[in-house]
């Protein structure tokens, strides 16, 4: 096992490697002209004293967090809770810092090449350095706790430094902490970033181009700079932490179930236990050894796309980077599985339900790497202007913006059934080969390759704040030409992305649910949550209410803070010399605007995925907060898919039109104005509620399972 561990290390190191270099090559390039080189400081400057001033809240919280756990459950839990939040956050900084330096370089490129292919290879560099950070450093921290810490045990052995509980398992709680760590990060991120970046989207979108007539992104406009921020901080850097807590906590549910399965069993092997011991080595190992092989493989499909000569069409050679990596890892997965579980003894085999022998969790993987890459091409499906569903949007918005946001409805509908029946599919058949471990192996799959699927999606906001630069910094209109067809391709990259993120979301939190279940369940005791019983649809029922309640409550939030971004756009506006072009706005003061804003509106959000399951857990019980995962979950899925589709369709439908494909119906026209309301419209749901819908399900797993020992001694109501 030690040997797996110091491989797989390995592995991640030289993937960090391999991403400070692209780095360092980011940074080589030239910037462009002084004015560029002066709004992509600007856009630094903006973006890095967010991230640092949101921290500041962030730290407290984690320090606060870390000191409970280690006085009250278990002593060494506060580290690695701290671990996984510093991990977390390493990494959102770095996609954050890298994405804007390669944000103006990549504008700076089509500036001086005028061509397509070269300027692709820039955005998708700064982008690898994101993507390959999340599975690098999440695989990392996890490895290393593991070293550190001496494994993972089945012995409930764990006390904090005040208090000793007879269940906790100390190694189950620092693994569910580090989770837990990077979870936490991720929540703030995402509530913080969007509420940020959609703020200052909507509100230049209304003054640009519904108030003044203005285009899109004109430096005039102080709200656009404050979007090209956002973008970073929300699209790379919130991004960053989403998927890497998706990735983290299929690997922790792994290995909870692995444990879970030891102890179930334990009692029909005591004339045995080496067997079964042998057993539970092979399942711990595999899921770090898969994690580790998709890293491989991303590295592989990120090394092919970087070196190979782009055309005019670079969407080819970005999905064909996505199935090298996946393919690579489904390989690599299929060599590994015979190694690991070759000889496993028949008796564990029929105990644990694997029906196709050593090959069962290879053949789960196998389903989760596929669902992953299907439902990226739904999605690509109903947000790409490629096809029909995008084009139909645009097309109908020549009817007005009623026609246009009713349209985008029922497309974010139609487009939810497709990747929900492919994730129920899914986790059916392979809970029917596998057991419980083949459904967290087939979750563990769908992210095995999160490096590639993060790098590709980093490459839209570069691509997109590339574009506004060339506008805002006045390039000639061929380098905007090579931006906009690449926004374009980034727009689609990014909607995959998105779905990407709320399937493995789903993926990973029906995996940490069934370890829920497991960790409260006695071992002589089916692993059962009664949804007859009325303390589970109770829970059911309450969570699902809570998730339209958060969803409502981002909402409000956004739109608050958009209207007041846009208030004091107009008022700048009006100031003499900032319309005519012959003074400057007062960038600075709308960064602030927006920063405080979404700082302030991300505290009760962030808190309350964390304590809905704390204050149910107390009050009633563990059956509660598991009707409470399972209502919610079942509710936040089609949900989240519907914001993230319909608002993918509403922008990119928008981008058509600007783009004169609807004849007579350009820029400026009602039918554009029209669109944009659906866009503005999109914006909130795909960038704000879509995107925290899976940090909220998978935050409140992760606390239930971090937590499920104390909710077992202490309930109030019984």
């Amino acid at each position: 096992m030690i040997f797996t561990w110091i491989l797989v290390l390995v592995f991640a190191l030289g993937a960090i490697g391999y991403v400070f270099y692209n780095y360092n090559q980011i940074r080589q390039m030239n910037e462009g002209t002084p004015e560029m080189v002066e709004m992509a400081s600007i856009i630094r400057s903006g973006a890095n004293t967010f991230m640092l001033t949101e921290y500041r809240t962030i730290g407290i919280v984690v320090a606060v967090l870390a000191l409970v756990f280690s006085l009250f459950i278990e002593k060494t839990s506060g580290i690695t809770f701290l671990i996984g939040a510093l991990m977390s956050s390493f990494v959102c900084i770095l996609g954050m810092k890298s994405a804007t330096y390669a944000n103006v370089r990549t504008a700076n490129k089509a500036r001086e090449s005028r061509s397509i292919g070269e300027t692709v290879k820039v955005a998708l560099c700064g982008g690898s350095i994101s993507g390959l950070s999340v599975q690098a450093c999440g695989l990392a921290g996890l490895v290393l706790v593991l070293m550190i810490f001496g494994g993972v045990s089945h012995v409930a052995d764990g006390a904090g430094l005040l208090t000793k509980l007879d269940n906790i398992n100390a190694s189950i709680m620092r693994i569910s902490t580090y989770s837990l760590g990077c979870s936490l990060v991720a929540m703030f991120n995402r509530v913080a970033g969007g509420n940020y970046t959609k703020a200052a989207d909507i509100s230049a979108d209304i003054l640009a181009k519904i108030r003044h007539d203005m285009p899109e992104d004109d430096s005039r406009v102080p709200n656009v700079i404050a979007d090209f921020i956002g973008d970073n901080v929300n699209d790379i850097a919130g991004n960053c932490s989403d998927l890497l807590e998706s990735f983290v906590a299929t690997i922790s549910a792994s290995l909870m179930i692995a444990v879970i399965l030891f102890s179930k069993h334990a009692s029909a092997f005591t004339d045995n236990m080496a067997v079964l011991e042998a057993a539970f080595s092979k399942t711990l190992i595999y899921p770090i050894l898969l994690a580790g092989m998709g890293l491989l493989g991303c590295v592989g499909g990120l090394v092919y796309a970087a070196v190979r000569k782009m055309g005019d069409n670079p969407s080819h050679e970005l999905n064909l980077a996505t199935w090298i990596s996946a393919g690579s890892t489904l390989i690599l997965g299929f060599i590994c599985a015979p190694i690991v579980f070759g000889g496993m003894d028949a008796s564990v085999l029929e105990a644990y339900g694997w029906h196709a022998g050593w090959a069962s969790p290879w053949i789960c993987a196998v389903l989760g790497i596929a669902s992953g890459i299907a439902i990226g091409s739904i999605t690509e499906y109903y947000t790409s202007t490629d096809y029909k569903p995008t084009r139909s949007l645009a097309e109908i918005a020549t009817e007005g913006e009623a026609f246009v946001v009713t349209k985008g409805d029922a497309i974010g509908s139609r487009s939810v059934l497709l990747p929900v029946l492919l994730i129920g599919i899914s986790l059916f058949v392979s809970g029917k080969i596998c057991g419980t471990y083949g459904i967290a192996i087939a979750a563990l799959g769908m992210l095995s390759f999160v490096g590639a699927t993060v790098s590709i999606d980093a490459f839209g906001p570069i691509a997109d704040n590339a574009g506004g630069l060339a506008e805002s910094c006045h390039l000639d209109p061929d380098v905007r030409v090579i931006t906009d067809k690449l926004d374009a391709v980034g727009n689609t990259t990014a909607a995959i992305g998105k779905g990407f993120a709320i399937g493995s979301a789903a993926f990973a939190t029906v995996s940490l649910i069934v370890s829920y279940v497991g960790n409260y369940t006695p071992a002589d005791a089916d692993m059962v949550l009664n949804i007859a019983s009325f303390v589970v649809v109770a829970g059911g029922i309450i969570g699902g209410a809570l998730v339209e309640y958060f969803s409502a409550m981002l909402t409000d939030n956004t739109i608050e803070s958009a209207r007041l971004m846009a208030d004091e756009g107009d008022r700048q506006l009006s100031e003499p010399g900032v319309l005519e072009g012959t003074k400057a706005p007062d960038y600075n003061k709308m960064i602030r605007l927006a920063a405080q804003q979404a700082l302030k509106k991300m505290l009760v959000p962030s808190v309350l995925a964390m304590f809905i399951p704390v204050v149910g857990g107390f009050l009633f019980g563990v059956e509660f907060v598991g009707g409470l995962l399972v209502g919610a979950t079942i509710v936040a899925i089609p949900r989240a898919i519907f914001m993230g589709n319909s608002g993918g369709a509403f922008d990119n439908a928008k981008k058509y039109i600007e783009s004169g494909a609807i004849e007579g119906h350009g820029k400026g026209t009602p039918t554009h104005k029209a669109a944009v309301t659906g866009d503005t419209v999109g914006d909130t749901r795909k960038d704000v509620v879509g995107v925290a819908l899976d940090i909220f399900i998978k935050t409140m797993s992760t606390v239930a399972n971090t937590l499920v020992g104390v909710f077992s001694h202490f309930t109030l109501i019984k």
